[in-house]
């Protein structure tokens, strides 16, 4: 089993910065990517960025350029820097994490953002 803690929400102005960060426990040997998804309200929830234990990251169109993920695979974590915040990245953003060669998934408890405009 894996536990995801996320933390570094909150409120900021458009254009301001967040860092968000999660902290895994338990069985994280077995883990293989690490990521963060959002959802907004009354929409579904979507993919931000991805990154597995190589190194190879995935972001979502919406915010490449803008955000950068980044895991310390020694300190079981995975940060996601926001620049250039805009309004429509209000939600809340859970932490993901997978197991190797399954299907299984694990989430964080979720951490909500909020971008004033």
């Amino acid at each position: 089993q894996v536990q995801l803690v996320e933390s570094g929400g909150g409120l900021v102005q458009a254009g301001g910065s967040l860092r968000l960060s999660c902290a895994s426990s338990g069985s994280i040997s077995s883990i293989n990517a690490m990521g963060w998804y959002r959802q907004a309200p009354g929409k579904q929830r979507e993919l931000v960025a991805l990154i597995i234990r190589s190194g190879r990251t995935n972001y979502a169109d919406s915010v490449k350029g803008r955000f950068t993920i980044s895991r310390d695979n020694a300190k079981n974590t995975v940060h996601l820097q926001m620049n250039s915040l805009k309004p429509e990245d209000t939600a809340v953003y859970y932490c993901y994490a997978d197991k190797y060669a399954t299907e299984i998934e694990y989430w964080g408890q979720g951490t909500q953002v909020i971008v004033s405009s």
